[in-house]
């Protein structure tokens, strides 16, 4: 009987065996689990870099290379479909979508991005597929970036642009209301570059200079970390810092610095999931003698918000902390007038912020807000209610969409017209090219600040 170790493939030679560098199977997983169990690239990918022991470059490499696939996936699924007959297997387009990024989107070398991916396709479907993959990708490598859009995408501006920035349509449509036909083409491709890591040093309890990094220029707790792992900052590993976008660190801002006149000693969080904001509020509040309150409606973000709030060194809560209640927003536990200050950081379509939530662009629909805007509009009621009169509310959406945004405010402002819209005040005041839909609102955006596209409006109860 033979040996089957002596097994030999065409010609005689031992068959070839696919050998996939760990980086390209560790995006192919991600790519798989973002398609078929609707993950979160932020969640799965920092949990598979660490099973397989990558550092320093190659989990950058890796990291650069899932989202880079997951934002461009529109425009590249394009340039596929154009170099085949047939639809490629779903495994086999997860593939060909990470090699056309490393083709047309990274400074791979052609026959690096080739032959790993041949080698990804067959580990994964097959030599026969592998032969397919060869062919496709050799195809794609034919011409660049520019040129495959010039050939593929749609003449009007709306169509081109779906293609050229790889962003839904109706998404395009919304973004290009709210910024305008000028700097849309700019916004979609902040959207697709990734964002920086952005650190916050809670007052009281750390200070930007002990987190290393630069100083931004809008936030004054704001560094940006230029390289490394933010987790090895002793101040983040001890919950005295954070990352948090910097647009993020300005809606906490905006909501303390608002006027006051009178008390101002119990605040309110009342969308605080995942309770970033929560903490830095917290400890400005701290600062004043003041006093937060978090609430959260879903109890898994309530935890989050806890641990947030929570000293990791004696596991009490942070000065400048009442408690965290997990409670509809819309039917809150607290009676009416409660409250100084209210931030209602609203639940949104999170289209401010797909520069740094690749898969969110593919999984919003337009529908969404027929669900999101009524709630937006009752958790701003609530607020006006909850606070007390003279004290001040901020509504904040990490969207520029005009429905989520100045829709909702016009919308309140006319069933409670004795509630006064004011002018967002204090350091987001001196922000510049930041006005909003309304006069006195704000509204950042990521290719004028670098920013998530926060929007942020200051209304007062009289």
């Amino acid at each position: 009987m033979a040996d089957p170790r002596k097994r030999r493939g065409p010609g005689g030679r031992p068959p070839r065996r696919a050998r996939v560098d760990p980086a390209r199977d560790i995006a192919f997983e991600v790519l798989t689990r973002v398609r078929t169990e609707d993950a979160y690239v932020n969640l799965v990918l920092p949990v598979l870099l660490r099973r397989a022991g990558l550092t320093g470059r190659d989990a950058a490499f890796t990291t650069a290379l899932v989202s880079g696939t997951v934002r461009g996936q529109l425009t590249y699924d394009a340039v596929i479909d154009a170099c085949v007959d047939r639809s490629p297997h779903p495994k086999v387009r997860d593939a060909l979508r990470l090699g056309a990024h490393q083709l047309l989107g990274m400074r791979v070398a052609t026959h690096a991005a080739v032959s790993t991916t041949v080698d990804l396709v067959r580990s994964q479907a097959g030599p026969g597929a592998a032969g397919f993959a060869n062919a496709v990708m050799r195809r794609i490598g034919e011409t660049d970036l520019a040129t495959w859009v010039r050939r593929l995408a749609p003449a009007d501006p709306g169509g081109f642009r779906t293609v050229a920035f790889s962003h839904p349509r109706w998404v395009v449509d919304a973004l290009t209301e709210a910024v305008g036909e000028d700097e849309v083409e700019a916004l979609l491709e902040a959207d697709n570059a990734p964002p920086k890591v952005t650190l916050v040093a809670r007052p009281g309890r750390a200070t930007p200079e002990e987190l290393g990094g630069s100083a931004t220029g809008l936030s004054p707790y704001a560094v940006v970390l230029d390289s490394g792992d933010p987790g090895a900052v002793p101040a983040v590993a001890e919950g005295r810092a954070g990352v948090q976008d910097e647009g993020s660190q300005l809606v906490a801002i905006a909501a303390a610095e608002a006027p006051l006149e009178g008390r101002d000693e119990l605040w309110l969080d009342l969308c605080a999931g995942p309770g970033g904001k929560s903490a830095l509020l917290a400890a400005l509040a701290a600062e004043r003698g003041a006093v937060l309150v978090a609430n959260e409606a879903q109890p898994h973000r309530a935890a989050l918000v806890r641990r947030n709030l929570t000293d990791p060194g004696t596991g009490r809560p942070v000065p400048g902390t009442v408690g965290v209640v997990a409670a509809d927003g819309t039917r809150p536990a607290f009676r009416e007038g409660a409250f100084d200050r209210v931030l209602v950081d609203a639940p949104c379509s999170g289209l401010g912020a797909l520069r740094r939530r690749p898969e969110a662009r593919w999984r919003r629909r337009p529908e969404d807000l027929d669900g999101l805007v009524p709630l937006q509009r009752a958790l701003l009621g609530s607020a006006l209610r909850l606070v007390r009169p003279g004290g001040v509310v901020l509504y904040a959406t990490c969207s520029p969409v005009l429905a989520e945004t100045r829709d909702v405010v016009e919308a309140v402002l006319a069933e409670q017209p004795a509630i006064r819209l004011e002018p967002v005040a204090g350091t987001v005041a001196d922000v510049a090219d930041a006005d909003g839909p309304l006069p006195g609102t704000v509204q950042l955006w990521p290719h004028r600040h670098g920013t998530d596209a926060m929007f942020m409006a200051l209304l007062r109860r009289p």
